[in-house]
Order: C-alpha cells, then structure tokens, then sequence
C-alpha cells in the first residue's frame, strides 16, 4: 500500500505574546496542552512574524515571500477594505490544492474578500469565514467581557464588529457562530479531520485569540483564578481556550489514527499588543505588535510530527514564517517550480534535532522608513 502524503495542521494565533504560554516562562498562565505539544514535539526560541501585523504576517505566511514584496507591508485592516493579497500571488493553499490535498480554512483571513482575494480564489476548497469579530454576543449570560476605556482601537472594535461567520460566501450570507468563537472553529476543525481521514488535507485554523475584544467563556474566567487586573484575567482565561483548542486538535488526530502522518505547526502572527494594559506580554522583550522590536516581531512556534521529529526538541536557530510554506510544500512532497519565495525549507533543522548545517545569516523587515535586520 502506497504511503498516504502527510496532513498538515495550521494553528496560527492572534496577537499571542511570545511570554504568554507555559513552556516560554509564563508564571501564572496555565497552558498544559500546549506544554505538552512541546514535550512531544519541538519548540522555537528564535521564531520571527514577517510583520508586526496581522496582514503582512498572514501574506508571509502562506506566501513565503516578505510583505513588501507582496504589497501588505503597512496594512493592517485589510479584513474590511477593498485591498488585500494580490490573487496573482501563490499560496500554500493552492500549492498543495495541485498536489491532490483538500484544503480548508477556519477562522480569520484577513487577506481581502472580493475581486480574487478570498480564501475560495487562493487556494481553500473550503473557508469557514470569521465575518466580524465578537466570540460571543455582548450580552450573553456565558461571556465576561473586558473594555478598555483608555484605548481607542478597543472603543472601535466593540462599536464595529457582531457576533457573525460566512461559508464559503466571502462575506455574504452570515451567520451566527454556534458557540464562543475559539471553541467553534475547533470544533469545526475537528469535523475536517473526521472527514478526511482518508486522505491528505490541509487545515489552516487561523484563530482570532487573544486578540481583542477581550471576551472570555465564564467557566475559563473561574478556571484561570483570582488574577488582578480583570482585563488580565479574560486574557488568561481567553489562551487558555486556546490551550484547549490544540489540545483538542491534537486529540482528534490520535483518535483518529492520523498523529504519526500529521504535521502540526503552532504559531502567533506578531507579538502582543501594548493597548491592552498588560506590560509583560511579551516577557522577556522590549516592545509590543506594531513595533519592529523582539517584541513586536519574535513568536512562540512549535511543530509537532511523531514520526519525524524527536520529542522534548528546543530549535534556537533563528528562522520565520516566510519559512513555513515551503517547509510545508517539501514535507507534502510537492514544490514550488516557478515561484519567486524568500522563505527556505526548515525540515533539515526539524528533522535533524536542531544540527543540520544553516547556511542563511540573515532576516529583513521593512515597513516605510523602518528598515530591521537580523
């Protein structure tokens, strides 16, 4: 029997500082799926966004090419205007679409959703849509809810966004999501990975937490403990959901016999945001999403693949996002003849216990007149 190519599974978070998680040092922030994931698998030091911001990170991410290249460099609500990721440009998605996998996307995009630019035109056979961007309704008796009164772009997003998802419609046809957003899209994950057991899917689950509003399931506030201030618990308690959901994502691929043949990838899109009143996100960096420094750009990151990489694995070689499309293209046996990547293809590193040869000596960003290099 013929050797099924590897699942690939996509977890990408929002604004998750590169402190916020057990295995990076956070003392009180409880992530034991994620610690885990991280025993089992292996664990970044030195991971970098594209960007320290949303778009450009999510064109570098599936891309592999560097946000000036790709035109996103400075954008940073796409989501809502008529600007987005060039269709000309080759995503991931569409590569491994040509290699035979099914491909879905679950959760936010981010990329533009007309004229060519939404998930269905670059790649996804099917994109469960995050069409505003409330994980509950304001009002509903499971929801503690966080304003912050001192910042603007939170003042913003509770008097812009609903309570609302679209299938397959770009931004039409919307509907109400059935439950807290972080548990929906996993349990719409799940259902991907029921379904295509028996073949080799990709599923790119772009999750919306932690970032703001800050909404958190009542049983995670209680959960999380006595943490002063309230906006710093809702965070916890909204990671801690998302601890939860990998665990389960992780779960359903062993329940299904898929772990050994599934590549799973764990990531944040840039650092923590300063406007949320916490200082420490981003232990132990300076600076915060939006800025060029370690804290705005450098991430948590973990991959997971049973039958590849050896457990309990800590990488300190310094790599990127721009990275991962063609890592993921090598690990699914296909290539990217033809297309124009900065990124290179990591399996050496991942597979090889953090000592093969690396030969690249540098990483660029560019936004405007701010030039960093690495």
């Amino acid at each position: 029997m013929a050797v099924q190519a590897p699942n690939i599974v996509l977890i990408y978070t929002d604004d998750l500082g590169y402190g916020d998680l057990g295995c990076y040092g956070h003392p009180t922030i409880d992530t034991p799926q994620l610690d885990q994931m991280a025993a089992e698998g292996q664990r970044w030091t030195d991971f970098y966004a594209p960007a320290p911001v949303c778009t450009a990170s999510r064109a570098g991410l599936l891309t592999g090419r560097y946000p000036v290249k790709t035109g996103t460099a400075s954008a940073v609500f796409f989501e809502w205007s008529a600007e987005g990721l060039d269709p000309a440009e080759v995503t991931i998605a569409e590569t491994l679409q040509n290699a035979g996998y099914y491909t879905a996307h679950i959760g936010k995009w981010h990329l533009g959703r007309s004229n060519g630019m939404e998930p269905n035109k670059q790649g996804f056979d099917d994109s469960l849509l995050m069409a505003s961007g409330l994980y509950l309704p304001e009002t509903n008796p499971n929801v503690v809810n966080a304003k912050l009164e001192f910042d603007p772009i939170d003042q913003f997003l509770w008097a812009a966004l609903t309570y609302s998802a679209s299938f397959n419609s770009g931004d039409k046809d919307r509907f109400e999501p059935k439950g807290y957003l972080t548990d929906y899209w996993t349990d719409e994950s799940i259902k991907v990975i029921q379904n295509n057991r028996d073949r080799p899917f990709f599923l790119y689950l772009a999750h919306w937490g932690p970032h703001t509003p800050l909404q958190a399931k009542r049983e995670d506030f209680e959960a999380v403990g006595d943490i002063k201030p309230h906006r710093k618990r809702v965070y916890a308690a909204m990671v801690r959901a998302i601890d939860r959901s990998v665990g389960r994502i992780l779960d359903s691929l062993d329940e299904q016999g898929l772990s050994d043949n599934t590549l799973v990838i764990f990531t944040s899109d840039n650092g923590g945001a300063g406007y949320i009143g916490i200082p420490e996100v981003n232990h132990p960096f300076r600076g915060w999403k939006i800025t060029m420094f370690e804290g705005g750009l450098r991430v948590p990151m973990m991959i997971k693949w049973p039958s590849k990489i050896p457990p309990s694995t800590i990488n300190n070689t310094p790599v990127a996002h721009i990275d991962i499309m063609p890592t993921i293209a090598a690990a699914a046996g296909t290539n990217n003849d033809g297309v124009t990547i900065d990124g290179l293809n990591i399996l050496p590193l991942i597979t090889g216990n953090g000592e093969a040869k690396w030969e690249r000596e540098t990483l660029f960003w560019q936004n405007g007149h701010y030039q960093v290099v690495r």
